[in-house]
């Protein structure tokens, strides 16, 4: 039971993943926390939906449509559609009407169904028409290059661009890597001096609050409920 999760990276600024799945015999998943938002695309029964998902602040359990495939892009930290406001996004999504086999509506125009292979194409529209924007504060900060900014107006970049503080961000993305350090078969102990954790209490709170996982779990593998995407940054 569970999902069959295929992924890749993208030499797009404005992408952090590309990514496919497929469920079958799995009624609910971990959802686990993300600082990025996502546009994802499902069909099931011949229907295709279309969706924008935004960041999730803590792992939840989600619903799994059965016999159903999905197709998303991840985007990169700070990067969003500036008409769907992103306090709107943040543990929730907005459905994007009007979807077909072929195509959608999105900001008053038609477009082409994105797929696996083509993500980057769609994209390069979608920045082109000013439907998706990058903060270059938030950019140059991911790059280790912050501006000369007060520290108050970055938080106020980040806040604006991706719906999390920086700390938030920063506490998710280390649990991800946490969780996938873990599961490569490192050991729980070893982890907390890895990554900067306090000690083992301290991880093991963050795995509980944002993978939805003991360290004990992840090391197992639990198939009874399945993952949403993890992957190696």
């Amino acid at each position: 039971m569970g999902l069959e999760l295929e992924s890749r990276p993208s030499d797009s600024p404005y992408i952090e993943r590309v990514w496919r799945s497929r469920s079958y015999d799995a009624d609910r998943m971990t959802s686990i926390a993300t600082s990025h938002c996502e546009l994802v695309v499902w069909r099931q029964c011949g229907q295709v939906n279309v969706a924008v998902r935004g960041p999730e602040s803590s792992a939840s359990s989600a619903p799994v449509p059965q016999d159903a495939t999905f197709f998303g892009i991840s985007f990169s930290l700070g990067t969003s559609m500036p008409h769907l406001p992103i306090s709107r996004l943040v543990d929730g999504s907005v459905e994007i009407p009007g979807a077909t086999g072929r195509s959608f509506w999105l900001k008053g125009s038609a477009w082409h169904l994105p797929d696996y292979d083509n993500a980057e194409v769609f994209v390069r529209r979608m920045v082109r028409e000013g439907v998706l924007v990058r903060d270059p504060i938030v950019a140059a900060v991911l790059r280790g290059a912050p501006p000369d900014l007060s520290e108050r107006t970055i938080q106020r970049h980040f806040a604006a661009a991706t719906g999390l503080t920086r700390g938030a961000a920063r506490q998710i993305n280390r649990a991800r890597q946490a969780a996938v350090l873990i599961q490569e078969g490192v050991p729980a102990h070893d982890v907390p001096h890895r990554l900067g954790y306090f000690d083992q209490p301290h991880l093991a709170r963050s795995l509980t609050r944002y993978i939805g996982r003991t360290a004990t779990r992840l090391s197992a593998r639990d198939p009874s409920e399945p993952l949403s995407l993890l992957y190696k940054t």
